[in-house]
């Protein structure tokens, strides 16, 4: 049986990652056996990351690669999609993975309102008086990131603008169909639902919570989705 190490759960999430999310439903669509192990610590991980599907005794790291393997086997994630289709789910999971993702870890790691929530559940098996100090080089680090990447210069306002724009996006894509490309789940779709799910489900209720929360059609496009996936361990 193959194993998903992934983090743990969100509540009544799979996962606190939407990557684990996404190989999670990847793993359900493709009709493998499989079961999940929870990790809090990657660092003895390929990249030092997660998700991470071990296969006997092989490790496959990453999302996309979990994927690539999953197809080597015979799944096909995008049933009845032409070239141009394909590449549109291409950029779709582009935007969801490499845009809002980057939304969802500011909301969480970089957000004083979220912060000393994420810390106390993210790090719980760090011991409460070394708490604080490592966890506070962590965050500096994220936010460092944030800084590199972009997101983390701009004001709430326009943040939230870009935010928006990208939402509504998505649910014009979604109008008169059920999934991004019609009656069927695709490969964009696991993506795409995977990063909404998470930036809807943070601990706490921030503005970003409430975009997800507060939007009827894309609460059902993630039902759908989810619907459609299964019963996941």
């Amino acid at each position: 049986m193959l194993t998903l190490l992934t983090y743990p759960r969100n509540a009544e999430v799979f996962s606190l990652s939407p990557f684990c999310v996404k190989a999670a439903l990847l793993l359900n669509h493709a009709q493998a056996k499989w079961q999940r192990q929870d990790l809090r610590d990657p660092r003895k991980m390929p990249h030092q990351k997660l998700p991470v599907l071990r296969v006997g005794q092989e490790l496959i790291s990453d999302s996309a690669n979990i994927r690539r393997y999953l197809e080597a086997g015979g799944a096909e994630f995008d049933p009845g999609l032409g070239k141009r289709e394909r590449a549109q789910a291409h950029s779709l999971i582009r935007m969801a993975e490499e845009t809002l993702y980057f939304f969802v870890v500011r909301d969480r790691w970089d957000n004083d309102a979220v912060w000393p929530t994420i810390r106390d559940n993210y790090f719980q098996e760090v011991p409460f008086l070394l708490r604080r100090p490592v966890t506070g080089a962590i965050r500096r680090s994220v936010h460092q990131g944030l800084q590199f990447q972009g997101i983390g210069r701009f004001s709430d306002a326009e943040r939230f603008a870009q935010l928006d724009g990208h939402l509504q996006a998505i649910a014009d894509l979604l109008e008169g169909q059920d999934f991004l490309f019609g009656k069927q789940v695709t490969s964009a779709d696991m993506s795409v639902a995977a990063m909404l799910q998470a930036m809807g489900s943070t601990m706490v209720k921030t503005p970003t919570v409430e975009r997800i929360t507060g939007n009827p059609v894309l609460c059902r496009y993630l039902t759908r989705v989810f619907d459609q996936a299964g019963q996941m361990p």
